[in-house]
């Protein structure tokens, strides 16, 4: 990546857009601290990424972000349910996990779907828990990547209501990958990228 140069403020919601390998992937990953850049700085929340080492930068990401993945990353031995208390889990808040995971399955709207393993869910209800469990632990910074890739319309809409409307009643700042212009329309912000610069 070359002449990548911007801020976020707090709240703000921002589109990544560009073509095919033009380089979104990989700055969403810089940006949340799971690729380190080469050269350059990458300051989340005031703290300079590069400084921190892996654990640092795990338990900032714990503690401060969300995160939406492309490929999903639900544990295959895991219930939907349990996918999504387990960051709520692993940040020591499993008195409350169970029903906080509940509460934000229910708002992806698969209340109904609890007990069932990622193999026995579609795509697109994979891509649900996965954003049910970047919700549930409320984060300061939410990135996504290609939230409503995998999603039909209908339920797109519903996702992309969500999206938003965490960061209008949280302030929780919302970056994301995104080939959907409607979505994109929806920020504050639009930075397109080109192999790999901002333009």
């Amino acid at each position: 990546m070359h002449d990548v140069s911007f801020d976020i403020a707090l709240g703000e919601s921002v589109a990544i857009v560009g073509a095919s390998g033009a380089g979104k992937s990989t700055l969403l990953a810089l940006l949340a601290g799971l690729d380190l850049p080469s050269s350059g700085r990458v300051l989340l929340e005031g703290q300079d990424l590069a400084r921190l080492d892996e654990d640092g930068r795990a338990r900032l990401r714990a503690q401060r972000v969300g995160f939406v993945f492309q490929a999903f990353h639900l544990i295959p031995a895991l219930t939907a349910l349990e996918n999504v208390m387990l960051p709520l889990e692993l940040s020591g808040s499993s008195s409350e996990a169970r029903s906080a995971a509940l509460n934000s399955l229910e708002r992806v709207g698969l209340r109904a779907r609890t007990g069932h393993y990622p193999r026995q869910l579609s795509g697109g209800e994979q891509q649900r828990v996965a954003l049910a469990r970047a919700f549930v632990t409320q984060p300061a910074v939410l990135f996504a990547d290609e939230p409503t890739g995998n999603l039909d319309t209908v339920t797109g809409g519903r996702v992309g209501e969500l999206l938003f409307e965490l960061n209008a009643s949280s302030h929780t700042t919302l970056v994301l990958v995104t080939h959907d212009l409607g979505l994109s329309a929806r920020c504050a912000r639009t930075i397109r990228m080109e192999a790999g610069r901002v333009v």
